[in-house]
């Protein structure tokens, strides 16, 4: 999953292109003198949030690794979401690549098309058959899967309780978008001379918020039709709807500069320029950071589920990272059987409880009555998520979906800038990137 980190990583981490794997060994047994006897090395790349985040839980799964395979060296390395994608990109080139990479749910049909991805037996993991859909549609391509699910992540209302209880004497969110919108601008007339306060916090190309209120409304970005082809569909009536009730939302409560993106959204909350904002659950955490945000808002800021229009909850994007073993790798069952360990139940309910929502509904089900996580666990299983296209890595890559929103803010008819934004998806969308 994408998520700005603050904390520093290692120099070791940003060298990770040097890595290699080494080593001809892989299980050829189930015996414990078979695995014991196994050499070679396994080289894992994960991202800062393993190490920041549950750094026991690494630790714990490198103990029972090498517990299991004493004479096998395990070489992990710890990467950035800036610089991931480049530097695996570079190391796919050679030989000496991961054997074990973590890839954000969007990036993980790029590399199962071109073909660096190595098939994985579903059922040689735990919670197998409770994974999160949205989570293993990512790792999945004609039947075969390529990935297994690591952890999931859905966007919520993150809000300033103080504010909503100070205009309209209730700390909750309310239940409903037309009960949310008044509270909105009660909110609003109690900050009228705050210097470009929003109430709501909703950034002009926050493509992701915007397709979320376009699954409200029953439309899509894109749709496989019947002859095997992908197309899009954002200029149908029920997306168009979508769009444009994201517009006027953004219109009423955005009073910034409405070309600027959502990276920064927390920073909004955290220096009291706004009361909510739609985001990543850890996006309430980074408002309280000391540079960017207030710690004095820690009892304050909260997070709840958003309310959508049509009386229901607002559809999430179902976010995450999975982990996959590369095609190159000259160790791909030892590979595999890291994956395995690091994915078991034990693994996942340390994440659970970190509050951090794990890949299967069984251990999901508890988060949901837990405050902390109740929004983003209620939120995973209708999430909806981009289209498993061979060409969507483009679409992302060219700002289509951005691009609409910037000219809609510019002036565009939203009839006008979809249809322009489903020609270009069309263009791309069946075309391996």
């Amino acid at each position: 999953m994408k998520r700005q980190l603050t904390a520093a990583i290692g120099m070791a981490a940003l060298l990770a292109t040097a890595v290699g794997c080494g080593g001809s060994g892989s299980p050829g047994g189930d015996g414990a003198a078979s695995a014991a006897a196994e050499t070679g090395t396994v080289t894992v790349w994960l991202m800062g949030e393993a190490q920041t985040s549950w750094p026991e839980l690494v630790q714990q799964v490198n103990d029972e690794f090498a517990a299991k395979y004493p004479k096998v060296e395990l070489r992990l390395r710890y990467q950035t979401w800036k610089d991931k994608i480049a530097n695996l990109d570079e190391a796919l080139k050679g030989e000496r690549v991961p054997d074990v990479v973590e890839l954000g749910n969007t990036e993980t049909m790029k590399y199962i098309l071109n073909g660096s991805l190595a098939p994985v037996d579903r059922t040689a993991f735990d919670n197998n058959q409770t994974w999160i859909r949205g989570l293993v549609n990512t790792c999945t391509y004609q039947d075969k899967l390529f990935c297994v699910p690591y952890y999931a992540g859905a966007r919520v209302a993150i809000y300033n309780s103080a504010m909503f209880q100070e205009a309209t004497g209730s700390s909750s969110v309310p239940a409903t978008e037309d009960e949310l919108m008044a509270a909105l601008d009660k909110i609003q007339a109690k900050n009228r001379s705050g210097k470009a306060f929003s109430p709501l916090y909703l950034p002009g190309p926050y493509w992701y918020a915007a397709m979320s209120y376009v699954a409200a409304y029953g439309g899509a970005i894109a749709r496989f039709d019947n002859g095997g082809r992908w197309h899009g569909t954002l200029s149908d009536e029920k997306s168009q709807q979508g769009i444009q009730h994201f517009v006027d939302l953004v219109k009423r409560y955005n009073h910034g500069d409405l070309t600027v993106n959502e990276l920064d959204q927390a920073a909004v909350l955290g220096k009291h320029r706004t009361a909510m904002l739609y985001g990543n659950g850890w996006e309430a955490a980074a408002a309280l950071e000391p540079l960017s945000g207030d710690p004095k808002l820690k009892d304050v800021v909260k997070v709840a589920g958003m309310p959508g229009p049509n009386g229901k909850p607002l559809p999430s994007f179902i976010g995450g990272s999975d982990l996959a073993v590369t095609a190159k790798s000259q160790v791909q069952d030892l590979a595999k059987d890291w994956i395995r360990m690091f994915t078991s139940a034990k693994s996942q309910q340390v994440l659970a409880d970190k509050d951090t929502l794990p890949n299967n509904l069984t251990q999901l089900a508890p988060l949901k009555d837990k405050p902390a996580t109740a929004a983003a666990a209620n939120a995973v299983p209708d999430a909806w998520f981009t289209p498993v296209a061979p060409g969507w890595a483009a679409i992302e890559k060219q700002n289509v979906l951005v691009d609409m929103l910037n000219d809609v803010f510019a002036g565009t008819s939203v009839e006008a800038a979809a249809k322009a934004a489903d020609a270009k998806i069309d263009a791309l969308i069946n075309n391996p990137s």
